[in-house]
């Protein structure tokens, strides 16, 4: 065989297998049986003369070549895919399923109103919501869109957009702020219970700013979670102040007897931009439909509507 026997659907076949660096994962991407995927990969390298891939029990990895021949073709493959999307999208209806991993708090402010009207527009869309804190990789299990509190570390190969930014307040309960009082300036926040997302420096230094001045203040608190959801939680229960989304501090799961009081009101906490990865730049029908749907909804989350 030479190169000129060599199946364009296998060049992209290959580029599947060499990014998740796992034949099962790119088959399951893939929707075909992992033995046929082996099979035409083995079929690629019996064309092109060379070994593309070291397979063992363990991991797969590039050979030399291999990964050569992944960086002068990822992109062709990414731009045919692109062209082909384009075309189809013009008469094809959205249909599939749709992988959304979100956090669950997030998932509480958008998905709860929102998702029935989206499936009632497309019907023919199955949505799966994983709620896990996966990190954006690329070889771990296929998705469609990943919605992410901050800008997703590593997200190699991938297409990140930012969003939009929540603008924060600092909220604790009224009952809280009847026993202990509230804070007068940021400084005082030093001698309060503060609720923070960890106990890394980031989280542990509260940014806020007013009229252009920018306060960093160092705070405490015996309670730490990493969901935006339950710090609300917390903040009605009356165990601390914690800087939150306007949104999810007038609505959501807070009921009237736990209603949270604006602490600090002149000032405001650093906006939480939120993410999105795409797996490529290439959205497919049914991404693009869920994304279009659902930024208009993003504003009243931001306070807009509050």
């Amino acid at each position: 065989m030479d190169a000129a026997t060599v199946q364009l659907n296998d060049i992209a076949l290959f580029v599947e297998v060499a990014r998740r660096k796992s034949f099962s994962l790119a088959a399951r991407a893939l929707n075909i049986p992992t033995s046929t995927l082996s099979r035409r990969i083995s079929e690629l390298e019996r064309a092109v003369g060379m070994r593309l891939l070291n397979r063992n029990t363990r991991r797969l990895d590039l050979t030399e070549a291999g990964s050569q021949y992944f960086d002068r073709c990822q992109g062709l493959v990414d731009e045919a895919r692109f062209a082909h999307e384009q075309l189809f999208s013009r008469t094809a209806r959205p249909e599939g399923k749709l992988t959304v991993c979100l956090p669950s708090s997030l998932a509480m402010l958008l998905m709860a109103e929102s998702l029935q009207a989206f499936t009632d527009e497309y019907p023919e869309i199955e949505c799966e919501l994983d709620l896990s804190l996966r990190s954006a990789d690329p070889h771990a299990e296929p998705f469609d869109v990943m919605l992410r509190f901050g800008e997703p570390a590593s997200a190699d190969g991938m297409e990140v957009r930012e969003l939009m930014a929540l603008r924060r307040n600092l909220y604790a309960s009224e009952d809280y702020v009847a026993r202990h009082g509230e804070p007068r300036t940021p400084a005082d926040l030093t001698r309060f219970e503060c609720l923070r997302s960890g106990s890394s420096e980031m989280s542990s230094t509260w940014i806020l700013s007013r009229d252009g001045v920018v306060e960093r203040v160092p705070v405490y608190g015996r309670i730490m979670a990493n969901n935006m959801g339950l710090l609300s939680d917390f903040a009605s229960m009356g165990l601390g102040i914690a800087p939150l989304p306007v949104y999810a501090a007038t609505h959501g799961r807070i009921s009237s007897e736990h209603r949270l009081h604006h602490v600090l009101p002149e000032w405001s906490a650093a906006p939480l931009p939120v993410y999105a990865v795409f797996p490529s730049r290439i959205l497919p029908a049914k991404t693009r439909a869920f994304m279009e749907f659902m930024m208009p909804r993003l504003a009243p989350v931001n306070g807009d509507a509050a």
